[in-house]
């Protein structure tokens, strides 16, 4: 078992804070990347994959990358983490929820509750049979395939949408007389200023529901502080399915938002703020390997790498809070399905 280098670290570290948050998969690149370069880099992969694997100096480096990554989105997300905590403690004083603050605190702790608990019993045994070259370049080209589904899911509905309301007048006839339909009135809508939500005062903001028609994607525009909680879970369980190298947290969770009426800038924020306790407990749940004979000889290493994910990781979310306010996931989408096409290319002839 050989020592982690110093350039190692370095690239590994740029790479975990960048595709950590953008919805391309940090997992899938930490097993593809070593095992692309190959040499000395191979044992990296074989060595993260093992049954033994929690003796794995890289294991434990990525680990402290994941810490580092969090430090930055708490770093960047501080003044919403700050309201946040605040309104949940009142809430579990008070018992009640009325403001669009105490509401978010549920949300993200009602869709941190699946991926935990599937962390706990399933990380091992996902990692040992699926964070292999082959199979993390099959779901990264799947992790493409979702994200433009979602996409496309998204704009149909939209268009449905659009096609509803310009449908005009119709007359209507009433025992020989003839009267316009009324539209009913349309409901004051929240609206995101800056990263923050604002409720019309005269309607508290926990008593938003989830739209009374079905299906699995809601046309109307939403904010976050009317997601149900049910669709929280939802998005939650999507969640899980990055426990398998290719498929992207960040990813994932933005299409599940989509498909629930949040816009891309919404969508976005509630991933980053889903993504903080999910990868800051899963780091400081396996930190202490670094100092048993996993982290042996390489701690230089590990805090070069991590000042290396934390700059990357927040300079990542400088661009992407502000990409997502006009753009979309397709150009990541197209990425995945390129990179992850490749990659099972190579090693599909290679094996």
């Amino acid at each position: 078992m050989s020592d982690l280098t110093y350039a190692q670290s370095i690239i590994t570290g740029l790479l975990q804070g960048v595709t950590e948050l953008f919805p391309v998969s940090s997992l899938g690149h930490s097993v593809l990347v070593p095992a692309m370069i190959g040499g000395s880099w191979k044992h990296l992969v074989t060595e993260s994959a093992t049954s033994t694997s929690e003796q794995s100096p890289y294991l434990a480096f990525i680990v402290a990358l994941h810490v580092a990554t969090a430090v930055a989105l708490l770093i960047f997300f501080r003044s919403d983490w700050a309201r946040i905590i605040r309104a949940l403690v009142h809430t579990v004083r008070t018992r009640t929820v009325t403001t669009a603050d105490e509401r978010l605190a549920w949300l993200i702790i009602i869709a941190t509750v699946p991926v935990g608990l599937a962390g706990l019993a399933l990380e091992h045994t996902f990692r040992t049979l699926f964070a292999k070259p082959l199979a993390a370049a099959l779901f990264l080209t799947l992790n493409g395939v979702i994200l433009l589904a979602g996409e496309s899911l998204r704009r149909r509905s939209e268009a449905r949408a659009r096609q509803t309301q310009d449908v005009p007048t119709i007359p209507l006839a009433v025992r020989g007389q003839t009267r316009t339909r009324v539209t009913q009135d349309v409901p004051t809508v929240p609206v995101a200023v800056r990263g923050q939500t604002m409720a019309p005062a005269s309607r508290p903001v926990a008593h938003h529901a989830a739209p009374s028609h079905g299906g699995l994607v809601v046309a109307e525009h939403r904010t976050l502080d009317r997601l149900a909680y049910q669709e929280a879970g939802v998005i939650g369980l999507f969640q899980t399915l990055a426990l398998f190298a290719g498929i992207s947290r960040s990813g994932i969770t933005m299409v599940g938002g989509l498909l629930r009426g949040l816009d891309h800038e919404d969508a976005a924020r509630f991933s980053f703020l889903l993504a903080t306790p999910v990868i800051l407990a899963a780091g400081l749940l396996k930190l202490p390997t670094l100092a048993g004979d996993a982290g042996s000889h390489i701690h230089g290493q590990v805090i070069v790498g991590m000042l290396v994910a934390g700059t990357a990781a927040y300079l990542s979310l400088r661009f992407l809070t502000r990409y997502f306010q006009t753009r979309t996931l397709t150009p990541f989408a197209v990425y995945c399905l390129v990179a992850g096409g490749l990659a099972t290319l190579r090693f599909t002839i290679g094996s």
